[in-house]
């Protein structure tokens, strides 16, 4: 417990606490040309201006990341290779290996980890993704999953989240919201049907929300188009945390403020029937759900036209100087702080 000359982790939030801890760490290599701080750390082993190694690490618990009351093992391994993926496509990158470690309470048989390790395979198989390593461990908390993924990408492919300018158009893909409806769909249904043993969850009509939830996918398709369109960003994010912390990192980050309108935020018809059903605002629910893995990503104006060809991502807003702040506008034209409302690993009533 801190006492009161402590300072309580929360009150950093996962970047604060990260940026807390390796501030005193400056790179020694060479070969380290991006350290802590984005999607991926960037690496250069050659010295030339060719390929970069792309490197990023993802740490899944049981009871704060996932729930096996309703989440099953397959999905499991798939979307803890999967979000790791989607790090090294925000970056500009392709994912070739991963490794993973695994924490194993006595619960878990030897067919409970085969099943996560099947949705692992399908993942790596689907994306062309080698799992290369390892290590496994008891715990004594549940289950832990840790996976790092290596990519790659030509030096000039690169996007961080520090390159955004004023006038740049923003843009995402996908829709918004619809993981985090699938989310409390599944609490819903599990709170519905506590002690009950002959319980039948209604998922009907929800499937596509049930799907962006336990079953997330890379958006490497955006980065086809992207590249088939002539197009790179300036700066790239993926939306784990949810819109409205990814828009404040990307603006931190550059220096710049933003402006998004509530009318342009992508949502899927299934995530606004959800969001009526439970009473919950669907613009909050869009901006600050998380776990949608969509890319969040900025182009500068001169490449509008081209830009208006995408058809998997969509024009939100625009960046602006960094003293007109970040700001959503409503749909009656009123300007709204955006605040990083997404998750936080560390706020004490998130389970």
């Amino acid at each position: 417990m801190a006492n009161e000359s402590e300072t309580e982790i929360s009150s950093l939030g996962e970047f604060g606490l990260i940026s807390e801890l390796t501030r005193d760490f400056k790179s020694v290599n060479k070969s380290t040309e991006l350290g802590v701080g984005d999607d991926c750390a960037v690496l250069n082993y050659s010295g030339d201006s060719g390929k970069r190694t792309l490197v990023t690490t993802d740490l899944l618990l049981e009871g704060i990341h996932f729930d096996l009351t309703y989440t099953p093992l397959k999905h499991l391994g798939y979307k803890a290779a999967v979000v790791n993926f989607s790090d090294v496509y925000a970056m500009g990158g392709v994912p070739r290996q991963i490794t993973v470690s695994l924490g194993i309470s006595r619960r878990f048989t030897v067919e409970h980890i085969n099943e996560l390790y099947a949705g692992i395979l399908l993942a790596c198989e689907h994306y062309g993704v080698d799992l290369v390593g390892g290590d496994t461990s008891a715990s004594v908390t549940g289950l832990l999953i840790s996976v790092t993924c290596i990519g790659e990408a030509d030096e000039g492919s690169i996007v961080r989240r520090s390159g955004a300018r004023d006038t740049d158009l923003v843009y995402v893909s996908g829709d918004l919201g619809a993981a985090y409806m699938g989310l409390q769909l599944l609490e819903r249904e599990r709170e519905a049907g506590a002690g009950q043993a002959d319980f039948q969850p209604d998922f009907a009509g929800r499937e596509y929300l049930l799907e962006r939830q336990l079953k997330p996918e890379a958006r490497r398709d955006v980065i086809a188009e992207l590249k088939k369109l002539g197009i790179h960003p300036t700066a790239m994010m993926d939306v784990s945390d949810g819109l409205s912390s990814e828009l404040l990192h990307i603006c931190h980050d550059s220096n710049v403020g933003c402006r998004v309108y509530e009318e342009r935020i992508p949502i899927d018809y299934q995530t606004a029937v959800m969001a009526e059903e439970l009473n919950m605002n669907l613009v909050t629910a869009a901006m600050n759900g998380g776990e949608d893995y969509e890319l969040l990503f900025t182009v500068p104006l001169s490449e509008h036209q081209k830009a208006e060809q995408l058809t998997t991502a969509r024009l939100i807003g625009h960046i602006t100087k960094p003293e007109l702040g970040s700001c959503l506008v409503s749909r009656d034209g009123n300007e709204l702080e955006i605040r990083a409302q997404g998750w936080n690993a560390f706020k004490p009533q998130q389970q």
